[in-house]
């Protein structure tokens, strides 16, 4: 079971994508489903295919972000997290080889689309929670155990 946490950018960030699919994108394919509709034959017609198909995935989308929306708890920033690891914390980490990583700890929903983003459920995220810089963190994945160093808290509140 996913945390049903968000940070505020990321609700907003679906709020406006289910905007955009209700208001925009779906009054546009429902009016080429009907104009392809229109010419006769649907079973060799590709506009009306295409298009019904892409209703299909808006609407499945959109009940998702519904559903979504409803649950999420939006968490902001809050000052008595400074010093420390939490959701929606920038952290950066670096293991005995030199390796650095930097990541953005978020919901599940946000992670989609943006290669620096983690969820707060992954093994990494659960392991940096509430650690400072300097701390050190044990992530324990399929891959193994490896030890990472915290180097540094940002939060965008701030």
């Amino acid at each position: 079971m996913k945390t049903p946490l968000i940070t505020r950018q990321g609700y907003e960030n679906l709020r406006r994508e289910l905007d955009e699919l209700w208001r925009v994108e779906r009054p546009d394919i429902t009016k080429k489903v009907a104009w392809a509709a229109s010419l006769g034959d649907r079973s060799e017609n590709a506009d009306y295919q295409y298009n019904k198909k892409r209703l299909r995935e808006i609407d499945r989308r959109v009940r998702y972000l519904r559903k979504c929306l409803e649950y999420l708890k939006v968490v902001d920033y809050r000052p008595e997290q400074e010093g420390k690891v939490f959701f929606g914390a920038w952290v950066e980490i670096e293991n005995d080889d030199g390796k650095q990583l930097r990541f953005r700890i978020v919901g599940y929903d946000e992670i989609f689309g943006s290669k620096d983003y983690i969820s707060v459920d992954s093994p990494m995220a659960r392991a940096l929670i509430g650690k400072q810089v300097d701390d050190e963190a044990e992530v324990t994945t399929e891959a193994g155990t490896a030890v990472w160093y915290v180097n540094s808290i940002e939060y965008e509140g701030e």
